[in-house]
């Protein structure tokens, strides 16, 4: 009987004839992982690298596909767990020097040769190990836990030594992608997305599924999870994932419209057609996930816009839904944003994220109160709502957060929002928020269920846009940061003079296209700040999911961490810039923190922001 793995295909009827397979085969070692990885880093065909991550992905038992899934991306877990490795490249070279017995300084002369020590510690692993070759890909995950974990007095050295120890079991080619893991260095190119294609190659060989698992890692954004559902129940099993208190739903996004008139006409397309109005916030998106019980029992998680758990950083929203919300369970969509206790005013953005903080947390909430205003709700009482029309979430979030439940001064606030077809009241209520110093206002489908990670006409944001009058874009463009170019003249003391602003090449593109250089609007700190930012994601060669064009190349490259906003004054067609287009007298505006490389404008969108200004 052949057993050969890719002549088995999955069945999408969420039957069992992939078990028999399943107990046949075995774990997949971490060395024959390390070959696939350093065939996907020699590769830059995205077409390419869904075929091999669909290869791996079969390959692997349903039991071990989310750890595999996890080290791939390089972590241990979704980033909604928050476990964090801690180990960083100064205490990597103490690993290398301490697994191969070796000098720091010899680690260290040969990591300014090559500026990988992944590479650094794949040239001093002389030896191979005994069992190197059958190490599972679950047992070195779970060593890597172990490192990951180790807390309190001493635990520094348990972790130099824990990593030590697992490199001295390893492969030469293993080593290399061990040693990157724990730094956030894997480079191979893709992210979440990639593997979102993989999954569906998995199921057909093409991307025609893509759609569906994304729908439901929309619901559930873990990976892992998905993965080994669609592994053990095809695309049927998709079907059973819903919302889990305590893992984040995908937020819903803004599209946009140029005008009032246009909003109405395309959001209002029947006879009983309404959309609210409501205010547009400029603070950070806040999911939050609470749960009533025993303060042990408790649930309380808040989720940013790239999903990472910052609940800690917020006590005092914290004690606030236990005094303020009216639910057993719920999940509410908001915006926190700081506030002057004495004259009861909005802080700007870059108040508010003095509060997003690990250290001192106490003291930055004593000097920056914040208000969370909620316009969403998600779940309620153990009950999913996203399918429920928002007119619908709307009545169950006003009994939620009821502003006459309580008297005085509130920290969990209910947005306030009016319900229209008329573009003259949608445009006098925008008017009234630019002057309260808002950004604009939201205009959402009154009709319309919660739009799960998607960037539909359900909700669209009609923006303050500065120097609209001069012929400026009407919203900004959020970009990655690809890199930037050596000062010269004055900015020769901060040793920037600009930076290379990248733009996704497609929603599901894994490319970056550059839209332009950025060298005016930062004040003497912000390039300082940019320098230093990008100095610490700085790599020694371009990554391969950038798009450059040869006359563009900067001085330093960056990995895709850095997201920025910037405003400019219009959009122009552009030869030498690999979006075909390029923005004229670009200006930053801010550092996005709350945004991930995976969130910023699309060439698209660049497109229809062009046609709409």
């Amino acid at each position: 009987m052949d057993f050969n793995y890719h002549r088995h295909p999955f069945r999408t009827d969420g039957g069992s004839g992939l078990f028999l397979l399943e107990f046949l085969i075995s774990n997949m070692t971490f060395s024959k992982l390390s070959k696939y990885l350093n065939r996907l880093e020699e590769i830059s065909s995205r077409l390419k690298i869904t075929e091999i991550l669909a290869q791996l992905l079969k390959e692997a038992k349903i039991s071990e596909i989310d750890k595999l899934c996890y080290l791939i991306l390089g972590y241990l877990a979704p980033p909604y767990r928050g476990v964090e490795f801690s180990l960083a490249e100064k205490m990597m070279m103490r690993v290398l020097a301490r697994a191969f017995a070796v000098d720091k300084e010899i680690v260290r002369s040969q990591y300014k040769k090559v500026g990988d020590l992944g590479i650094v510690g794949e040239s001093l692993c002389t030896g191979i190990a005994r069992n190197a070759q059958t190490m599972s890909v679950a047992q070195v995950y779970n060593r890597l836990l172990a490192v990951a974990q180790e807390s309190g007095e001493g635990s520094q050295e348990r972790k130099i030594a824990g990593m030590a120890g697992l490199l001295r079991d390893l492969d030469t080619l293993s080593v290399r992608f061990v040693v990157r893991i724990p730094l956030g260095k894997l480079r191979l190119g893709f992210s979440e997305i990639t593997l979102l294609d993989a999954l569906s190659w998995v199921i057909s060989d093409s991307k025609k599924h893509r759609e569906k698992i994304e729908a439901a890692y929309n619901v559930r954004a873990d990976i892992g999870f998905i993965a080994k559902t669609v592994r053990k129940s095809g695309l049927s099993g998709l079907k059973k994932v819903k919302i889990s208190l305590g893992t984040p739903v995908m937020p819903a996004l803004c599209q946009r419209l140029p005008t009032p008139e246009e909003m109405i006409k395309k959001m209002c397309s029947t006879s009983d057609g309404l959309v609210a109005v409501e205010p547009k916030y400029d603070g950070t998106r806040l999911e939050v996930h609470f749960e009533r019980g025993r303060q042990k029992s408790r649930l309380v998680k808040m989720f940013t816009r790239n999903l990472e758990n910052v609940a800690f950083m917020f006590p005092d929203i914290g004690q606030a839904l236990i005094k303020e919300v009216n639910a057993k369970s719920v999940i509410l969509d908001g915006e926190v944003i700081g506030y002057d206790r004495k004259t009861d005013c909005l802080l700007p953005f870059q108040e508010t994220v003095k509060r997003k903080r690990k250290y001192a947390v106490q003291e930055t909430s004593a000097q920056i109160p914040l208000r969370y205003f909620c316009f969403d709700i998600l779940y309620y009482n153990s009950r999913d709502l996203l399918a429920m029309s928002f007119s619908k979430r709307r009545q169950i979030l006003e009994k939620v957060v009821s502003p006459r439940r309580h008297g005085g001064a509130k920290t969990i606030v209910l947005s306030p929002q009016i319900v229209t077809n008329d573009p003259q009241i949608l445009r006098r209520y925008y008017d009234k928020q630019i002057r309260k110093g808002l950004e604009g206002v939201v205009i959402k489908k009154w009709q319309a269920p919660y739009d799960v990670g998607k960037r539909g006409f359900t909700w669209v944001k009609f923006k303050h846009a500065k120097g609209k009058k001069g012929g400026g874009l009407i919203d900004t463009i959020d970009g990655v940061v690809m890199g930037y170019y050596r000062g010269r003249g004055r900015r020769a003391d901060f040793g920037i003079g600009a930076f290379l602003l990248g733009v996704r090449e497609g929603k599901s593109g894994r490319q970056f296209l550059t839209v332009s250089k950025v060298g005016t609007g930062l004040t003497d700190e912000q390039w300082r700040e940019i320098r230093h930012r990008c100095d610490r994601v700085k790599v020694s060669k371009r990554p391969k999911e950038y798009g450059v064009d040869k006359n563009l190349q900067p001085d330093v490259w960056c990995r895709p961490m850095i997201v920025v906003e910037v405003e400019a004054d219009n959009i122009t067609r552009s030869p030498i810039h690999t979006a075909g287009l390029a923005l004229r007298f670009p200006r930053l505006v801010r550092f996005r923190d709350d945004k991930n490389a995976n969130e910023v404008t699309t060439v698209e969108e660049i497109k229809r922001l062009q046609e709409i200004s």
